[in-house]
C-alpha cells in the first residue's frame, strides 16, 4: 500500500482517512492485469493516475470533511471528469448535490440528492420490518447495459452496508437499482463514471469481475 510514485497506467485508490482501504486495494490488485494499484491521499497521485477509485464506509459529513482538510476536493474533481471514475458506496454518495445526512453539499458531480431510508416503508413483502441499515447481500437489477456489468448476470448479489441511497434528478444515469423496502438507486453511470452503492471488494465472484470490468474500462 505505499504511495511513492505514480507511474504510468497505475489505478489509485483514494484515501481519505475514512473506508476499507486494504479490502479494496487487495480486490483491485487480484483483478488488475499487472497495473500498478496505490493507496494515496497525495492529489498529485490521484491527478496522474490512470484511473481513480474512491472508497467508502462511514458518514457523509465525515467524508466532505476529510476529503477538503487533505486538499483532495480538486484532484477528485478532476478525475471524476477525465479519467475512469469508480465510485464505492460513500464515493457514490459524494458524487450528488447534497445529502440528508448531517445535511452537507456533496460534489455536484451528478444532479441529485442523497437520502435515508423511510421508516414508515421498511417492511418486506411479508409485512415484517426491515432493518437500517440495509446490511447484507441483495440483488442489483440492470436497468441498461454498460461495460461493468460484463459477464455479470442481472438480479447478481452484492454485498451493502448503508442506510442512505442516492436519488438522483435524470432517470438517464442509473444503471442499477436494488429493492429494500422500496426500490432504490444502487448503480449510476456517466461518460467516465461508474458508481455502485454495495461494495463489489466485499462481493465475492461478482464483485470481483465488475473490478475487472472497470480496469479494463475505455471510456
Amino acid at each position: 500500500m505505499a504511495t511513492v510514485g505514480a507511474p504510468q497506467g497505475a489505478i489509485v485508490v483514494v484515501d481519505y482517512g475514512m473506508g476499507n482501504l486494504r479490502s479494496v486495494w487487495q480486490a483491485l490488485a487480484h483483478v488488475a492485469d499487472g497495473r500498478q494499484v496505490l493507496v494515496s491521499s497525495d492529489p498529485a497521485q490521484v491527478a496522474a493516475a490512470e484511473r481513480v477509485v474512491f472508497p467508502g464506509q462511514g458518514a457523509m459529513p465525515d467524508c466532505m470533511r476529510e476529503i477538503e482538510s487533505r486538499g483532495l476536493r480538486s484532484a477528485v474533481l478532476e478525475a471524476a471528469r477525465n479519467k475512469p471514475f469508480l465510485g464505492i458506496c460513500i464515493g457514490q454518495q459524494m458524487l450528488f448535490d447534497h445529502s440528508d445526512e448531517g445535511d452537507v453539499a456533496g460534489l455536484g458531480v451528478i444532479a441529485g440528492g442523497v437520502h435515508r431510508f423511510p421508516a414508515e416503508r421498511m417492511f418486506d413483502a411479508a409485512g415484517n420490518r426491515l432493518k437500517v441499515p440495509h446490511m447484507g447481500w441483495n440483488e442489483v437489477r440492470h436497468t441498461r447495459e454498460h461495460a461493468l456489468w460484463k459477464g455479470i448476470a442481472d438480479g447478481a448479489r452484492f454485498y451493502f452496508v448503508h442506510s442512505y441511497f442516492v436519488d438522483p434528478l435524470a432517470g438517464d444515469c442509473v444503471v442499477g437499482t436494488t429493492a429494500y423496502g422500496i426500490p432504490f438507486t444502487s448503480a449510476v453511470a456517466r461518460d467516465n463514471i461508474f458508481a455502485i452503492q454495495c461494495h463489489p471488494e466485499k462481493s465475492a465472484v461478482d464483485g470481483l469481475a465488475l473490478l475487472a470490468n472497470f480496469v479494463a474500462w475505455k471510456p
